[in-house]
């Protein structure tokens, strides 16, 4: 007798998960918008100003990044380019750094910055829950600071990168995946690598219970209800809930773990926007900050949901998400150039 899996967990359009464990994340919405899950192979020559390549950071682990260079008008040139460490989105659960929506948008902002960046292949729950993909960012940042003290070697990073200026990003879950590394390095020697800021964009910061954000405001695309329960309910360790310091680091039980106050934390630069689902916590964990007198600055995208940049269909075709994709971009390279 062939006994047949069962499914157990879905959501809607992104993943299932069956009795056997096995996770099918195959896209089941609408086809016309599949191409931005596509992924886009690495090309070492440069296209559009800019090239790609995939780089194993542990041969053990397998871990991986992508790394995006600017094509530069006079390669010979020792002027070296800040490094960009991206953490993808997905609530943990979905996406990688190859998939075009990550590639449309990291292009664009090394060419725009004059940066290098280095985007994280996070491992995915349910296959590997949390603290999996933070343990990810932060090896990674590890890595970084290997190569600047010259123990390990990457030909682009170790001629252009300017290890004195290294940011953090991430969207959504991204995003708590930059505190989570941020918070971390403060407690080891990372030199002469220097973190120079970090800047998580619309961070999937959430409590148990309902925010008046989540109540009132529109979903989108990239964030509905059933994603913030499901993926979460997957990913957190056995046992947790929203409150869990990952996913609510203004909440009791990370203040209970390591306050705020006491955290060395670089400059952040966090990116809110005004129709996110999430907004609230957001800017409650924006207020824990300022309340802690760390350094935090707070730009507002108007009129826009979680991480409408990411949607390159609406970045084309809608004057307003594009011009906020726009500023959202200026804004970044702008606190760039003053840390």
């Amino acid at each position: 007798m062939v006994c047949q899996k069962k499914l157990v967990e879905e959501v809607s359009c992104w993943l299932r998960l069956y009795n056997d464990g096995s996770v099918d994340r195959a896209w089941t919405g609408p086809p016309e918008v599949k191409f931005m899950l596509d992924s886009v192979p690495p090309h070492e020559e440069f296209f559009n100003g800019v090239a790609t390549r995939d780089v194993a950071t542990d041969q053990n682990s397998g871990s991986r990044v992508r790394i995006y260079l600017p094509e530069l008008e006079d390669p010979d040139n020792l002027n070296k380019l800040p490094v960009i460490l991206h953490f993808h989105g997905g609530g943990f659960c979905i996406s990688h750094a190859d998939w075009y929506m990550y590639y449309n948008m990291y292009t664009r902002l090394v060419r725009s910055a004059r940066a290098i960046c280095v985007s994280v292949y996070l491992r995915l729950a349910p296959e590997h829950r949390l603290p999996a993909a933070c343990d990810d960012g932060f090896s990674a940042l590890l890595w970084l600071s290997s190569l600047a003290r010259g123990e390990a070697n990457e030909p682009w990073l170790n001629k252009y990168a300017d290890f004195t200026r290294v940011f953090l990003i991430g969207d959504s879950s991204g995003g708590n995946i930059v505190h989570q590394v941020a918070a971390r390095a403060g407690h080891v020697d990372l030199s002469p690598l220097r973190l120079a800021g970090a800047i998580p964009v619309h961070p999937g910061f959430v409590r148990s219970e309902r925010s008046r954000s989540e109540l009132e405001q529109p979903e989108s695309p990239f964030l509905t209800l059933e994603m913030v329960d499901k993926f979460l309910r997957l990913a957190l360790p056995v046992g947790c809930n929203k409150d869990h310091p990952i996913t609510c680091p203004m909440g009791p039980a990370a203040a209970a773990q390591n306050l705020v106050e006491s955290l060395k934390l670089p400059p952040i630069l966090l990116c809110v926007a005004e129709n996110d689902l999430i907004r609230d916590t957001e800017m409650e964990y924006y207020e824990v900050l300022k309340k802690a007198n760390k350094d935090v600055e707070l730009l507002i995208s108007p009129g826009v949901g979680h991480s409408f940049y990411l949607n390159s269909v609406a970045v084309e075709m809608d004057p307003h998400t594009s011009a906020q994709t726009a500023g959202l971009i200026k804004g970044i390279i702008e606190f760039m150039e003053k840390h």
